[in-house]
């Protein structure tokens, strides 16, 4: 019998087929890997949302602040929530305490005139102007980022105690350690909400 010198070789074949083997191994890993990063990037937006973004930036744009970190603070204060209200008193979304929210009001000029309740404070377009106002005062008040988070936290008196000790602040302008753990973590977990917001929208 007269061997057909164009058919493929057995030996041939079998290497076809591993390539073919390899070929798909990778196309599966690649695709794989990509399906992988896409269900991370999905559940990394859904973790960190930009919920009620057109009043976030407006609002942040006229208080010279990064829309990033207000959404880490309100991420952080009511999770979205703009019903919130916290045990102390503190309501909506960026839980802003009544009395707070008085003394926030003699810092606008009001064209209107008008005078807020403290009901106010739930309806969110309210809530996150009085905000950004509250994080734009603190962070034109302290030296960096950590200690007026700390601020909106704990409120300005503290802060301003704790850097008037030597304990808590080396140069009287920072805070090289916050003597309250809720605050600390508070501080801590806003600024990496901060750091997801800005790697995932920026």
């Amino acid at each position: 019998m007269t061997r057909n010198r164009y058919a493929p070789q057995p030996g041939k074949r079998r290497a076809k087929r591993v390539l073919c083997a390899l070929l798909a191994v990778v196309l599966v890993v690649v695709v794989g890997s990509f399906g992988v990063r896409f269900a991370k990037q999905k559940l990394d937006y859904a973790l960190y949302p930009r919920t009620y973004a057109q009043q976030v930036e407006q609002q942040a744009q006229g208080a010279g602040l990064d829309p990033n970190l207000v959404f880490a603070v309100i991420r952080q204060e009511s999770g979205f929530d703009a019903d919130a209200v916290s045990h102390a008193g503190a309501m909506g979304l960026m839980q802003i305490m009544p009395d707070t929210f008085s003394w926030l009001q003699t810092k606008l000029d009001e064209e209107d005139g008008r005078v807020y309740t403290e009901e106010d404070l739930l309806d969110p377009e309210v809530n996150i102007r009085f905000g950004c106002l509250l994080l734009s005062l603190l962070t034109d008040r302290y030296a960096d980022l950590r200690t007026a988070l700390a601020a909106y936290n704990a409120g300005m008196g503290n802060v301003d105690n704790w850097l008037q000790d030597s304990a808590y602040s080396s140069d009287g302008r920072t805070l090289s350690d916050i003597p309250i753990e809720e605050t600390r973590e508070y501080t801590e977990k806003v600024l990496r909400n901060y750091q997801e917001y800005q790697a995932l929208y920026d």
